[in-house]
């Protein structure tokens, strides 16, 4: 492993300031601060206070979250510099500035997962893999989490999207979150540069946002010379497959296997009845995998 960024090493300000890889990503503007509370609510703030200085693909991050959140409201922290917290301003238009659906919006976290495990894959070494909706899992332990949340409509216009991600690098066991996550240190890869990491991530979103918005927001068309949205998204998730419980709100549940994603980006389980249902990001509270118990006579679902 290559310690040369043990844990507690600041991020590269000039590194990331670097014109050639701004300008290759497409990025106006990346914004590092020591400490905040969280860079998805400093930017939604941010974009509602001075919209202009904010235009699509602007990033803020953050080397300590004090009060970061994932979906749900959920909380959590970690300690300084161990962490990539990282929020993007998008303002998804296509290729003739014609803003996409906003029904297309609920693939635009998905396209951060799918982007830092490319990162997590090639330039950590690590097998990662996507967890519906929007968790990124290393040997079925959570090491990242994204969180899309909308900004202001300014003027009648599309309000922005604000994508937060947050990768665990330098925790240890004791720092963990909860039992389940994991860090790209303790996965033993083969670099916890900070840096590094958030440079690739910030590359590979960027190549496949862009080809997504050319696209119209299409998750069925080809990207970048390659498979569609929707197949490349399918074929990391580890979700698909298998036997879950879809915990909703009201302490509803579906039970069943989980078939494809629509392309809305929603989850399909289809029951033992054979019903399909449809579980969207906005709904599900937990998604948890599930073993039918099984007792004489019984069995788990097919």
């Amino acid at each position: 492993m290559d310690d040369a960024h043990a844990p507690g090493t600041p991020l590269d300000r000039s590194d990331l300031a670097d014109e050639r890889f701004l300008s290759a990503a497409g990025i106006p503007r990346i914004d590092v601060v020591d400490s905040t509370g969280s860079t998805n609510a400093d930017l939604l703030r941010f974009v509602a206070v001075e919209p202009a200085a904010w235009p699509d693909l602007s990033v803020l991050t953050a080397e300590y979250q004090t009060a970061a959140r994932g979906r749900l409201d959920r909380r959590w922290e970690a300690p300084p510099l161990s962490s990539v917290s990282v929020s993007v301003v998008l303002r998804p238009v296509n290729a003739d500035r014609r803003p996409l659906p906003t029904q297309s919006y609920s693939w635009l976290s998905l396209i951060a997962a799918l982007a830092l495990r490319e990162t997590l894959v090639e330039t950590a070494g690590l097998p990662a893999e996507l967890k519906w909706p929007n968790d990124v899992l290393v040997r079925g332990r959570k090491i990242a989490g994204i969180l899309a949340q909308l900004g202001p409509m300014a003027d009648g216009s599309v309000p922005p999207v604000i994508l937060g991600t947050g990768l665990n690098v330098t925790l240890g066991e004791k720092d963990l979150p909860v039992p389940t996550a994991t860090s790209v240190l303790l996965e033993g890869a083969r670099t916890t540069d900070r840096t590094a990491l958030l440079k690739s991530y910030l590359s590979h979103f960027a190549v496949l946002y862009r080809s997504f918005c050319n696209a119209d927001g299409d998750p069925t068309a080809g990207m970048a010379g390659g498979p569609s949205l929707h197949k490349r998204v399918e074929a990391a998730m580890v979700t698909l497959g298998k036997q879950v419980r879809a915990q909703l709100p009201g302490d509803h549940e579906i039970i069943g296997h989980a078939t494809r994603l629509d392309d809305y980006g929603s989850l399909l389980v289809v029951d033992k009845d054979s019903h399909e249902h449809v579980v969207t990001a906005g709904d599900v509270v937990h998604l948890r995998p599930w073993n039918a118990p099984e007792g004489p006579g019984e069995g788990g679902y097919a």
